[in-house]
């Protein structure tokens, strides 16, 4: 198992294919961003190659893009790789999705008898970078076991959730439902902080020791509010996304999420004012642009 493929090259994509190179595999990449290529290219990746040739030459092909219509047309299109792989071969999305898609890609995989995980990621850009990203697996536990150290040249945190394709995802819409209150308990105690004339350098040193803290604080102030700079490391338009996608499972299951709505409603209108291409916490300054407006 030396032989990688990897379809998506973005901002994810990108580190996790170098560290996959770092960790001695011969890794083919394809993006439909040539500057992308080049970049893993000159990390010494292998480019230029059709899906046709990376399922002839690869053990293993992992995907990260940015849209369930991608994922789609890369795993279930007309050339898309569950149509061109034969057994044998391991396909790996790590993108976060529907779960409805996921299901639908394990059941046309297995048609084929071809091996399918969904494994969504944690950590963001940094964690990509720095190799300490989280998956959360779902799938065949045989097929995860074969795939450890796949996983362990590019996350420190490596998780099979069961054998259920679409449990590692339902996992990372949880994960991103919490993400998305926390970034607006972020930017909301941030905008009173700041009209209640406090340094919010001092709160950061006060509260970061205090039950206040949370990592998605350090991420978003230190990161990015504290500078006033906003280029994404996770953009604003992908986590309302997610939460679309978690409210999608919550009426699934028959639950109820009141407070989810308006949070989803909150991003869909910052989205909608042209915020959508910013990182996430970004909705501070929606939020402090707003509420000076209304004043």
């Amino acid at each position: 198992m030396k032989k990688i493929g990897f379809i998506g090259l973005g901002n994810m994509g990108l580190p996790m294919s170098r560290n996959l190179l770092l960790s001695h595999f011969t890794v083919y990449g394809m993006d439909l961003n040539k500057e992308a290529e080049m970049s893993f290219h000159q990390s010494g990746g292998t480019i230029g190659v059709s899906v046709e040739n990376m399922v002839e030459q690869c053990d293993v092909i992992l995907t990260s893009l940015p849209s369930s219509n991608a994922v789609e047309e890369v795993y279930l299109g007309e050339k898309g790789l569950v149509n061109l792989a034969d057994s044998g071969i391991v396909l790996i999305d790590t993108s976060t999705v529907a779960p409805e898609l996921n299901i639908r890609i394990e059941k046309a995989a297995e048609k084929k008898g071809v091996a399918f995980l969904a494994a969504p990621v944690s950590g963001g850009v940094i964690g990509a970078v720095n190799g300490t990203l989280t998956f959360m697996v779902g799938g065949a536990k045989s097929t995860f076991d074969k795939m450890i150290p796949v996983f362990n040249a590019m996350g420190e945190n490596i998780f099979h959730v069961n054998e259920k394709i679409d449990s590692g995802t339902n996992t990372k819409l949880i994960n991103n439902l919490l993400i998305g209150f926390y970034t607006a308990g972020v930017s909301e105690a941030l905008h009173l902080a700041k009209n209640s004339s406090l340094d919010l350098e001092k709160m950061f040193e006060m509260l970061n020791v205090s039950y206040g803290q949370s990592r998605i604080y350090e991420r978003n102030y230190k990161s990015f509010i504290a500078d006033d700079n906003y280029e994404p490391g996770f953009s604003l338009k992908l986590l309302r996304k997610d939460l679309g996608f978690a409210l999608g499972l919550a009426a699934k299951n028959n639950v109820e999420l009141p407070v989810s709505k308006i949070l989803f409603d909150l991003y869909e209108e910052a989205e909608m004012n042209g915020y959508g291409e910013k990182d996430m916490s970004v909705l501070y300054k929606k939020i402090s642009e707003q509420t000076t407006t209304i004043l």
